[in-house]
């Protein structure tokens, strides 16, 4: 199997982005974005993904940190898009559920090409710390939309708004690990192979 690896340039007149990512890696991580809250957050993406994940990002926070989340977002989602490659025999589906104390996330998604976000999650909290929680759903969109992938988020109960984004990015995590790996019962170009079980 080739190396999964992929890296990412962005600068905008908001952000200079830097981002390497190995999606057979061991969950070895290293990121800045100058946002602590959503540092956190991807740093438990890419431990519980089991990606080996570089982010460097600077941009206008002192303006708010909408640009910075979601063109780290974009550059994400390129880079899984790009590590895939032609996606040849990868699993494709997945869905996990993950629960952070009182809260339960339900992840679904398909690396189909076409992008989808469904969100359904409710944050009364409109900061946590001094992050928007409304930037999650904004990462989650520039994620799908550059990953080509449908994404369906499903939070039925919870109430610590950390919490609540702990689980849906620790099941991010999970499903997407799953849906890439390589599933074994296909050749090299994906299609199914031969297999004789005793009747």
């Amino acid at each position: 199997m080739k190396n999964r690896i992929s890296n990412i340039d962005r600068k905008t007149n908001e952000t200079n982005i830097s981002l390497s990512l190995n999606l057979d890696g061991e969950g070895k991580r290293s990121v800045s974005t100058g946002i602590g809250f959503f540092d956190h957050m991807l740093d438990l993406f890419a431990k519980h993904a089991l990606f080996d994940l570089e982010i460097k990002a600077t941009g206008d926070t002192h303006v708010d940190f909408h640009h910075t989340v979601e063109d780290v977002g974009i550059c994400v989602g390129l880079a899984v898009k790009e590590a895939l490659g032609d996606k040849a025999g990868i699993v494709r589906f997945s869905n996990v559920s993950v629960p952070m104390q009182e809260s339960l996330a339900n992840i679904a998604l398909d690396i189909s090409g076409r992008s989808a976000l469904v969100f359904n999650a409710k944050l009364d909290s409109k900061k946590i710390g001094d992050f928007d929680s409304e930037l999650i759903k904004e990462f989650l969109e520039a994620f799908t939309v550059n990953a080509g992938l449908n994404l369906h988020v499903d939070v039925p109960y919870g109430e610590n708004a950390h919490h609540i984004a702990e689980a849906i990015f620790k099941g991010l995590a999970k499903a997407i690990d799953r849906a890439t790996r390589i599933d074994e019962r296909t050749n090299e170009n994906g299609m199914e192979k031969t297999i004789l079980r005793r009747g």
